[in-house]
């Protein structure tokens, strides 16, 4: 474990890392007395070859840093940039250069100023400008412009921008994210400019897109284009809580004719929201203006028939009040990433004991893997976020580990992504020495883990009280992760009170083993809820299921040999229609009280196998439409742990 200050910047990701290696000739490492290699955290000057940051450092802008032609700059997931702010404080990426910020959801780039406004992300691109080939920008005397349109200047994706704005001169200032000529080849996705002092963002010519902007209190502009920019921006929501700022849009120059696509503003200070200069225009769709003043302005009365919104001539008289086109709970990565917590990276094996502190923030990075021998002990109350990583973020328990999850009914342990949305992450897998139908030693489809051996009473430890969201990250076309996959895990692990929520694929799955489980909650995971194969025969006992949701697969799927495991006190609830439980091969089960509430089908024999092979409150089914699942509902009034998040 790892302590690093500041959500944003816990950690690179570290695929991306061994595929791009960390050599940096430019002054990115410094020699120490000793001979070794220091990285250096001052950002200025010139980088004229390829360097890639360190999402584990914290790094200062000191003076103008600048991207030479022919050079990347690498920004890894998580990086927390800063500076003291003032004129010479910036980043610039050349003509011929690029960058490449690697934000995600869960962990954003940051950049922002501890004191005064700073000068924010300048890209200079070769695509056409108004200003022909090779003008001069107003910052540092850069050059831009060109004649490819499809000029690359490399990927943006979820940045946080704070605290721009410095002051160039008296009729200039920085932006946040200032586009100079850049072109379609480069990507810009889920950008956030907060608290800037003059434009969120601007865009001298170019023809670039953006997806995914949200923009607050900048007290200029919010968006700005001249020059005869005419790319396309996507999803962009706008807040202004503020006095005096400019406006959320403001258009210059020549009407190339960009477009704005699903536009929210939103102001609690009255203000102008759309302001065309000279002959400037664009065509907008899906415009909601909420709270100011002036809808259109014309500044230099050009022809309002540049502006056409929602297919029509724009009209000033027209507020454009509508409700929000843009969902801004898409921008929930902004305000939940940016507080600067402390946060302990879980990562890497465990091979002794480790116990993990309930009063300790702790960030799923990557696999966090149990060894043999090795045990992992998760106290009552103790919330892990998942870093919303797919397939690489995962926890698992090898054969001969263990692992104690010891959640109770006031403070359960909690694991999921932030947006605990299905497929973000892989969820907690099992392995044990018990018994299954593929054999000693078999191979899992997660990790190539080890799992199966012949000792039934095998012991892997036990979980009370654990809630899992949004796991189901898939594998391959064939496989996804399961909330909780059981492998060959023996009947002395201990598993009661779990829940496992918006999963992308099966709630809890065993394969094989002799474990059993009781208290179970399963809501809306799209797969099956339970899924058994290899010749299970434990038992869960206290089971609620509840389908709200299109296309799940079923509430029990169960596939290969007999080995009868028992299913008490089952209920499953939908709300549309679907498969309760589905048989596939020779599988079956003991079923005792078992309530099934608007299924379309309530069992399903997949593969024609004997339907005797379900034993129902001690009768074997004789048909598939047997009228016997009318028992009486768990109750899970009292599952108030169920409702824990992080």
């Amino acid at each position: 474990m790892k302590q690093i200050k500041s959500f944003a910047a816990i950690f690179a990701v570290l695929s991306m890392l061994f595929a791009t290696g960390c050599s940096s000739d430019d002054g990115g490492f410094t020699q120490t007395d000793d001979g070794s290699e220091e990285e250096v955290t001052d950002l200025s000057g010139n980088l004229e070859s390829d360097r890639i940051l360190d999402a584990s450092f914290q790094y200062n802008i000191t003076g103008p840093y600048l991207v030479k032609s022919g050079a990347t700059l690498t920004i890894p997931a998580g990086t927390v940039i800063t500076t003291t702010g003032g004129t010479d404080k910036y980043i610039a990426v050349e003509q011929g250069a690029m960058i490449d910020i690697q934000g995600t959801a869960s962990l954003p780039v940051i950049m922002r100023s501890s004191q005064d406004p700073w000068g924010g992300l300048l890209l200079c691109g070769e695509a056409p400008t108004t200003e022909g080939v090779d003008a001069i920008a107003e910052v540092g005397g850069l050059i831009y412009g060109g004649t490819n349109a499809n000029d690359s200047s490399g990927n943006i994706d979820y940045l946080i921008i704070e605290d721009s704005g410095a002051q160039i001169n008296s009729e200039s200032q920085y932006n946040g994210l200032t586009l100079y000529s850049v072109g379609s080849g480069t990507s810009i996705d889920n950008v956030a400019i907060i608290d800037g002092t003059d434009d969120g963002v601007e865009f001298f010519g170019g023809t670039v897109s953006v997806t995914n902007l949200y923009l607050e209190n900048n007290e200029d502009d919010a968006v700005d284009w001249t020059e005869g920019w005419n790319g396309t921006v996507t999803n962009t929501y706008v807040l202004h809580t503020i006095e005096g700022f400019s406006t959320a849009v403001e258009a210059d120059g020549d009407n190339a004719n960009p477009k704005l696509m699903n536009f929210t503003a939103n102001s609690t200070t009255g203000g102008t929201a759309l302001q065309f200069k000279k002959e400037s225009g664009a065509t907008i769709t899906n415009l909601a203006l909420i709270g100011y003043e002036t809808s259109i302005d014309m500044k230099d009365d050009g022809p309002l028939s540049n502006v056409i919104i929602e297919g029509e001539d724009g009209d000033p008289n027209n507020t454009y009040i509508a409700p929000p086109t843009v969902d801004v709970t898409i921008f929930d990565w902004v305000s939940s990433n940016s507080t600067g917590d402390s946060f302990t990276i879980l990562e890497g094996d465990v091979t002794g004991t480790v116990t993990l502190d309930p009063n300790t923030n702790y960030l799923l990075n990557n696999s966090y893997i149990v060894q043999s021998g090795g045990k992992l002990i998760i106290p009552a109350g103790t919330k892990i976020t998942a870093r919303d990583g797919g397939v690489d973020v995962y926890i698992a328990v090898l054969k001969g580990g263990q692992i104690e999850i010891n959640g109770t009914a006031s403070d359960p342990v909690v694991m999921s992504s932030q947006s605990a949305q299905p497929g973000d992450w892989g969820g907690l897998t099992i392995c044990g020495d018990g018994p299954t139908t593929e054999g000693i030693d078999a191979i899992a489809e997660v990790g190539g883990f080890v799992y199966g051996g012949n000792n039934p009473n095998d012991d892997s430890g036990n979980i009370d009280y654990l809630v899992i969201l949004g796991t189901g990250a898939q594998i391959n076309s064939e496989s996804q992760y399961n909330g909780v996959s059981l492998y060959a895990v023996g009947d002395q692990t201990s598993i009661n009170n779990l829940a496992v929520i918006n999963g992308a694929d099966d709630g809890i799955e065993f394969f094989g083993g002799t474990v059993s489980a009781t208290n179970l909650y399963f809501e809306n995971n799209e797969d099956d809820s339970v899924d058994w194969t290899e010749g299970w025969n434990g038992g869960i006992t206290n089971t609620y299921v509840l389908h709200e949701i299109d296309g799940f697969s079923t509430a029990i799927e169960a596939d290969g040999d007999n080995f009868n495991p028992s299913v008490t006190n089952f209920t499953a609830v939908s709300s549309t229609g679907g498969i309760a439980l589905q048989y596939k091969k020779e599988s079956g089960a003991t079923m005792t009280n078992v309530l099934l509430t608007d299924y379309a089908t309530n069992v399903d024999m997949k593969d024609d196998g004997p339907v005797s092979n379900i034993i129902v409150d001690g009768v074997p089914m004789t048909t598939v439409d047997d009228d016997v699942f009318n028992g009486t509902a768990v109750d899970i009034s009292g599952w108030s742990w169920i409702n824990a998040r992080l």
